[in-house]
Formats: C-alpha cells, sequence, structure tokens
C-alpha cells in the first residue's frame, strides 16, 4: 500500500509543500512565508521591501510577478508531482507600495493530464493588486517517495 495514499489530500499538499520550500532559494530569498497550502490551492506572503521598489517608489512589478508565480507552484504541485510553469501572465491594477504586505491567494481552475491552469490574485489588505493566470505542466517525477521506486528517479 502507498504511504501517501494515508495522507488525505491536503497533508499530502502540505508535505509536498514542505518538500518543494527546503530548496526554494527564491522565494525564501525574497522573504516569502507560506501562510497556507491545500490541495489545489496556496497562500504566500511577502513585505514589500526598500530594494523591490522602483523609480516611481512603487514595487517593481517583477517582484508581483514573482510572488504570483511562486503562490502558482505551491498550488500546481500540491498533487505529488512535479510541474512546472507552461505559461504565466499578469495584469497590475494597483501599485504595491514600500512596506505593504502582499498576499498571493493561488487556486486551481483545471487540471487534465498533463496541464493545469491557475488563476492567483495579489492583493494588499483589502486592495486588489494584480490578477495572475498561470499555465502549468507536469514533468514527471514526484516530491515524496513511493514505494518501490528509487529516490533518484525521482
Amino acid at each position: 500500500m502507498n504511504a501517501n495514499a494515508q495522507l488525505s489530500h491536503d497533508d499530502l499538499a502540505r508535505a509536498c509543500a514542505d518538500a518543494m520550500w527546503k530548496d526554494d532559494d527564491a522565494s525564501r530569498g525574497l522573504g516569502m512565508k507560506i501562510v497556507e497550502v491545500s490541495a489545489g490551492q496556496s497562500t504566500l506572503m511577502m513585505t514589500v521591501e526598500p530594494h523591490m521598489v522602483n523609480g516611481q517608489r512603487i514595487a517593481h512589478g517583477g517582484f508581483i510577478f514573482t510572488l504570483a508565480d511562486s503562490a502558482f507552484a505551491f498550488a500546481c504541485n500540491t498533487h505529488n508531482e512535479r510541474v512546472v510553469a507552461a505559461q504565466g501572465n499578469i495584469t497590475f491594477i494597483r501599485p504595491g507600495k514600500l512596506g505593504d504586505v502582499l498576499v498571493a491567494r493561488a487556486r486551481e481552475i483545471s487540471r487534465n493530464g498533463r496541464s493545469g491552469i491557475y488563476d492567483v490574485q495579489v492583493t494588499a489588505g483589502d486592495v486588489v493588486i494584480a490578477e495572475f493566470r498561470g499555465h502549468s505542466r507536469s514533468i514527471g517525477g514526484s516530491w515524496l517517495p513511493e514505494p518501490g521506486i528509487d529516490a533518484n528517479q525521482r
């Protein structure tokens, strides 16, 4: 019997996130924090620091995109399959400001075969900062060991 089959969907999602987080130098390096992870969903947060503002003195869009992309990544990797982004786009609605705590909430819209679609909303308090849509692609392998599979084959 597969040991992972004994986990609830949300416990499996959290275990996958923990495995992914330990090697995610980019997200950790930008000060992101995982707020919540469940099957097909994730919430991450990040504070806009001085090195993240542009010449307009607002949050650089690249950092907002990166936060949304990280939330997308954690949401689409909750099913114990290794998944990467195939495409992502963002619409900026309002500027983020120095000191804002940005929260990115990702949710699975569709998952079929090796492909998925995920929406991410980025907010600062009650204000929507950006909307992101990502398309994912499964690349094979798993985050957690499965019985009978050598860890080097993952």
